[in-house]
């Protein structure tokens, strides 16, 4: 599709755009019900058995994922009809989700701004070298590179980094202004403050068997959704002047195709192309564009088991315009060596 065909479907996308206050606080109110009584049933699990309970974990988490969207949909003012409701609801849930709301907004921001420009990359991103530019690199340039995509870094240790620890203190909002660094600071002081309540309710340790697990599976299934709706084939990356940011988010994000249920836990992030064409569209509203216009659910459509194979794309090949593997760079390297 052309790029004046990405900029029509902007237009075509308008009608969806306005949010239902009414549907919001009920979807808002449901998902921190749903998580709230689940929490609760694993606090009673854990007197029966801490199995049961790691095992109620992963629903939990999941449901944390869709508080996660409801804030994410409150920073792109696209929740509620008012900055100020759109500001109050994300900034609350921030506290649960561990994520400074108005730091990560900016970023994310960023992000949207400049996602597939290979001249823009580096801020609410996950890095994503070229080809030419992974070779450039010394071997330990090249063996950091290489840790930082392991899937275990990846989906294991890099969001709970993220999560647990980053956003508690990160760099960037030192320059980013008093608002960043505030909504860190506050967020980290609520953070403490309702940690501490629920280990006065429950007790610490059932805290942690409870709390974390919730937290470190979520921040995974989070960082997981966020990388196969960019890091996927055919996707595109340009320079500037190629670069447009409408074809970017048509063909540069991918429509991830999951179940209906896992969609709803989700909060229908998956139609990611449709939410970069428009991210004023509430999160809700995503399924309406797809039913009315289904030639959109055939663009980057991935469906969950196509999905697993995003895992080894590490590199822009900017000759081939697709992402490839570490073993695909190796062995074309090889084939050139034998040739020579």
């Amino acid at each position: 599709m052309a790029t004046g065909s990405a900029r029509e479907w902007v237009r075509r996308l308008q009608p969806y755009r306005q949010p239902d206050n009414r549907r919001s606080a009920f979807e808002t109110v449901l998902t921190l019900s749903l998580l709230a009584g689940l929490w609760v049933l694993m606090w009673f699990a854990l007197s029966y058995s801490v199995l049961l309970t790691l095992l109620l974990s992963v629903p939990t988490a999941l449901i944390m994922v869709r508080l996660f969207i409801i804030q994410h949909d409150c920073g792109h003012a696209s929740m509620f009809t008012t900055a100020k409701w759109n500001d109050r609801v994300g900034r609350a849930l921030g506290v649960i989700t561990l994520t400074p709301y108005d730091y990560w907004r900016r970023s994310h921001a960023i992000h949207h701004a400049g996602s597939g420009n290979l001249d823009r990359r580096g801020v609410g991103d996950i890095d994503t070298l070229t080809v030419k530019e992974y070779l450039a690199l010394s071997r330990l340039g090249r063996l950091k590179y290489r840790l930082y995509r392991h899937p275990l870094v990846m989906f294991g240790l890099g969001p709970a980094f993220i999560f647990m620890l980053e956003h508690r203190l990160p760099i960037s909002a030192l320059k980013d202004g008093v608002m960043s660094w505030s909504s860190v600071m506050l967020t980290n002081l609520a953070i403490a403050a309702s940690w501490l309540a629920l280990c006065f309710l429950v007790g610490f340790k059932a805290f942690l068997v409870i709390h974390l697990p919730i937290m470190l599976i979520g921040a995974s299934i989070g960082v997981w959704m966020f990388y196969v709706q960019h890091q996927f084939n055919p996707t595109e990356w340009d320079h500037a002047p190629e670069w447009e940011r409408e074809t970017a988010a048509l063909h540069g994000s991918s429509f991830y195709d999951l179940p209906r249920p896992l969609m709803w836990v989700t909060g229908n992030i998956g139609i990611h192309h449709v939410h970069h064409l428009s991210s004023r569209i509430p999160f809700y509203r995503l399924p309406q564009v797809l039913r009315d216009f289904p030639e959109l659910a055939q663009i980057g459509r991935l469906t969950l088991w196509e999905s697993f194979r995003c895992v080894p794309l590490a590199l822009w090949d900017e000759d081939r315009r697709r992402l490839v593997s570490f073993r695909t760079v190796r062995e074309r390297m090889a084939t050139q060596a034998v040739a020579v």
